[in-house]
């Protein structure tokens, strides 16, 4: 049984308590037949069904209402427990608030309307289009070009490793429109699926299966009105959406870690090794010890940025790198050892603690590699902030 007495630290309201009973409750019912073999059927399944029953509200904001906004410890809960029972279910509901991050933080209410109900039902699946062959966490360096056409934008050029490639419906774009050189010549845009000029030019196969795509924009044209934000705005606009969903990540991680330690704890207790169960033996304690150090440790971080950011708090660079950090490197550890415990049980394919072995690598990549997050941190103790 996970340990559930984090929920009664001040980071949280009675709200949120409720709200994690409610997604656990509902995740224990109806996450327990979600089949991987076809990720994108699974996918689309999965977002229908956090869609249908309310879950992806939280996810986007409603447009019909000027005061709602993304409530960030919601956010986080919803990732680790999504990610406790299913990695699949997390990647679904996450994808939704990326996806739509920008339109909810700085979109017009024309762009809201005609699409985040349908995010939030649901009904359409979301993508975030950032990364490309050559700019991974050096978004400055982004090739993708937009040039004016008369009234018209025409996008060229193309991204890759691109969550929820090949499946979603709408992709926000970030294209350089040349403003001024660097980081204040990038802008984000709104593009439909079946927008003409857009191609899926290869999907992707990773460790821990997930859609994934590269994308090519050729004369791909777009109106005037699928820029979101202002021109060259698209930096802060990108830097603004991970400033709220880094912190998720970490979240994420913070659920495979609470589950690998669960599992090692039921192995300790129910396996015999030289006559007494594992649990006995002191190196195993030691272990153990590590391992709910590492998940109390990673989530006050995690939650100690999301209370910042809900806090009011304009940016938390700073403490949303040290969450996902932390969370992530930490929860590697946290599974490798739930794998040594589980001897050669744990290096079975299908296994609990191997899937959560190949699941939690491309946390540490995705969102800001590791090394940038030391970057961000460095750099922030050295301002003095």
């Amino acid at each position: 049984m996970p340990d559930k007495s984090f929920l009664g630290w001040p980071f949280f309201d009675d709200s949120h308590r409720d709200f994690a009973a409610r997604l656990d409750d509902w995740a224990s019912r109806s996450l327990t037949d979600v089949d991987h073999g076809d990720v994108d059927a699974a996918c689309r399944a999965l977002v229908g069904r956090l869609g249908a029953d309310g879950w992806l509200r939280h996810a986007a904001v409603d447009p019909d209402d000027a005061n709602d906004a993304l409530d960030v410890r919601t956010l986080c809960l919803a990732r680790e427990t999504l990610a406790r029972h299913d990695g699949l279910a997390d990647f679904a509901f996450a994808m939704q608030g990326l996806g739509s991050g920008a339109l909810s933080l700085f979109g017009t209410d024309a762009q809201k309307r005609a699409w985040l109900p349908a995010v939030r039902g649901g009904e359409v699946i979301t993508a975030f289009a950032l990364t490309e062959p050559k700019s991974g966490s050096d978004v400055a360096s982004i090739e993708c070009a937009a040039r004016r056409d008369g009234d018209d934008f025409v996008l060229d050029g193309e991204k890759t490793w691109i969550s929820n490639g090949g499946i979603a419906d709408l992709y926000i774009v970030f294209a350089r429109t040349g403003e001024a050189p660097g980081a204040r010549g990038l802008s984000a845009f709104v593009v439909p699926a079946d927008t003409k000029g857009l191609g899926i030019a290869e999907r992707l196969e990773v460790i821990a299966p997930h859609p994934l795509a590269r994308l090519v924009f050729e004369d791909c044209r777009l109106p005037a009105d699928a820029l979101v934000g202002e021109a060259g705005s698209g930096f802060r606009i990108a830097m603004s959406v991970l400033d709220v969903f880094r912190s998720t990540v970490g979240a994420a991680a913070l659920g495979f870690a609470r589950r690998a330690l669960d599992a090692a704890l039921e192995r300790a207790r129910t396996r015999e090794l030289f006559g007494a169960p594992m649990a006995e033996l002191q190196m195993v304690q030691g272990h153990l010890a590590d391992m709910a150090l590492d998940v109390d440790a990673a989530a006050l971080l995690v939650y100690r940025a999301a209370w910042t950011k809900d806090a009011g708090a304009p940016r938390v660079s700073r403490e949303a790198a040290m969450a996902k950090l932390f969370a992530t490197e930490r929860a590697q550890s946290v599974i490798d050892k739930a794998v040594q415990i589980h001897g050669g049980d744990g290096v079975r394919a299908g296994s609990a603690v191997e899937s959560l072995y190949r699941e939690i690598r491309a946390l540490r990549i995705y969102e800001g590699a590791s090394d940038v997050q030391k970057l961000i941190i460095a750099r922030a103790a050295l301002a003095g902030g």
